[in-house]
């Protein structure tokens, strides 16, 4: 498995020439506007709603959810395809309802929107959080993420060095500025897609071989599904009281029915429509563009578990019945490393080149995120308000590189433990404490004339001390089972209630606690966002749109209920 062929080289450095090449293109042809602030981090209006889909789906896939939604496919099966699908009606609601906010009121950043609808306060505390948590949580987690899944598959080569090169070839992206990554990203969307699939048929394809088929990845499909139909089940059955650890395990990840009426909605909304990291790729775009690319992300998002997710289910089958006799113990980290052991020389090239992809944009995107955040809401705000707009660009370009040498120095021993926890269980654990009160923020902000900038602070305290209550000291304080919650044993000698439903009930109080709190003051904030007549009405090429997604998803959903 360790080993490149010639062929793979090339294949490689075809994809590496391609997307440099396109880069400089991109960069050179649009050279003079980047002296521009809203051209270099937003491409302002240059954008067209394809490369804004394709560059949101290129920063959203990365290492975690190739190695870790494999891991979590081998372990609780079609199931945690919810992170995906439900993703699609998320992207829906952003697009019709929160990006006409956005946009009407010229928002850039995330930071942005807090000072308008609240105040300074408000928007500074959290543009500090923001950058620590890009930098210290999602920069480090992808970058080690990434090197450690290329390091197993091409073997022989120094982690460290391949650190360094997808630093690098992370930051030849990302100095172009917005408008290079965003075209870039649909190189990098092509090559990830292409060669997922490709990762995908050859599981597939493989399976049917193993068990004597017609060595058709139709038939090695079909096998999966009559060898382990508990894999191929969306929502899961609250276990019974003597179930076995595992299936009290899998259902501690996907807790049934009870996650969509949870903190399903939480993560996506938040991360889909509140994270700088993702909406600025729309946030230069007029209305119609942004709403068609958004939409287009989410279309995407419905074929993203079959790259994902089925290869992890393939591995579980073949570790089953004796075939991958490495993933001993059934440890579902090694689910897609395991897979890409099958792969012919020419496919591994392949496999690289569409790993690097989704390092690379996820690395490119969540460094111009760190950049603007502190360029326009830290640097041009408080240290240096009179800055000029090539300055600023270079502050910009600056900061990338600062993000990049901080992340790389965090993650070359893993100081963080990054390892030790997981990078997906990683990111959860800092960025889900978090999403509650965020989130309150936000869609109380943007919908509820009277919230105060009180109640935001409030907000935001109060998400985080509810998520560390209930996940952390809930069961021991309140018992096993109680008319908001069941705990389950853990494993590890705890109990714990699932994750997803300690993050709705940590959003569902804490905006009950910033609608008291914003009752003691007037009943139309001044700062509050006004309406205008017709502001959500959309057009019926988006209506379309929104049609094709809703049926497609209630087709996978009838399927594989």
């Amino acid at each position: 498995m360790g080993h490149l062929e010639l062929i793979d080289y090339l294949i490689f450095l075809i994809y590496f020439i391609l997307v440099s090449s396109y880069g400089y293109w991109v960069y050179h042809k649009k050279k003079k506007a980047i002296s521009d602030t809203k051209d270099f981090f937003l491409a302002e209006g240059s954008l067209t709603w394809w490369a804004i889909g394709a560059s949101l789906i290129a920063s959203n896939i990365s290492a975690e959810q190739f190695i870790g939604m494999s891991g979590e496919g081998f372990y609780v099966g079609i199931a945690i395809s919810a992170y995906e699908w439900v993703a699609a009606i998320a992207l829906i609601i952003i697009a019709v309802w929160f990006m006409p906010i956005y946009l009407k009121n010229r928002i850039y950043t995330m930071p942005q929107f807090l000072k308008t609808r609240y105040n300074e306060s408000v928007a500074l505390i959290m543009a500090i959080f923001w950058l620590f948590l890009y930098v210290f949580v999602n920069l480090t987690s992808i970058l080690y993420l990434g090197s450690v899944a290329i390091h197993g598959l091409v073997g022989g080569q120094s982690f460290h060095i391949i650190m360094i090169g997808l630093a690098l070839f992370a930051l030849i992206i990302t100095l172009g500025g917005m408008k290079v990554i965003g075209y870039t990203d649909v190189i990098q969307v092509a090559v990830l897609i292409v060669g997922g699939l490709a990762t995908t048929y050859l599981a597939l394809t493989v399976v049917s071989e193993k068990f004597g088929l017609d060595g058709s990845a139709w038939a090695g499909f079909n096998f999966l599904m009559h060898d382990s139909p508990e894999h191929f089940k969306m929502i899961l059955n609250k276990p019974a009281v003597d179930a076995p650890q595992v299936e009290i395990g899998r259902y501690l990840i996907i807790p049934g029915i009870a996650m969509y009426f949870a903190g399903q909605w939480i993560v996506h909304l938040n991360y889909w429509g509140c994270n700088q990291y993702i909406t600025q790729r729309a946030l230069g775009a007029d209305l119609q563009t942004a709403r068609t690319g958004i939409l287009f992300a989410g279309l995407l998002k419905l074929m993203m578990p079959v790259i994902v997710m089925l290869p992890g289910i393939a591995a579980y089958v073949l570790y089953k019945n004796g075939h991958l006799p490495q993933l001993a113990g059934g440890s579902k980290d090694g689910a897609y490393s395991a897979i890409l052991g099958f792969l012919p020389s020419g496919l591994k090239g392949l496999s690289v080149a569409a790993l690097t992809a989704a390092i690379v944009a996820s690395l490119a995107g969540k460094a111009n995120s760190i950049s603007t955040i502190f360029t326009l809401d830290i640097y041009k705000k408080y240290l240096k308000a009179d800055a000029s707009e090539k300055s600023l660009v270079w502050v910009g370009r600056i900061t990338v590189w600062a993000a990049m040498i901080i992340a790389l120095f965090f993650t070359w021993d893993d100081v963080l433990g990054i390892g030790g926890e997981g990078g997906f269980t990683f990111i959860q654990k800092y960025t889900g404490f978090i999403s509650p009160g965020v989130f309150a923020m936000f869609i109380l902000g943007m919908f509820w004339k009277r919230t105060t900038g009180a109640a935001a602070v409030v907000g935001v305290i109060t998400g985080f001390t509810l998520s560390v209550l209930f996940n952390n000291y809930a069961p021991a304080w309140f018992g096993h089972e109680t008319i908001l919650y069941t705990a389950y044993p853990n494993g590890k000698g705890g109990f714990e209630i699932p994750f997803l439903i300690c993050m709705g009930w940590s959003f569902f109080f804490t905006a009950l606690i910033m609608v008291v709190v914003s009752l003691s003051g007037p009943k139309i904030n001044p700062k509050a966002f006004i309406f205008e007549a017709g502001m959500f009405k959309i057009s019926q090429g988006t209506k379309v749109m929104i049609i094709i997604t809703l049926i497609l998803l209630t087709a996978l959903y009838i399927k594989f209920w």
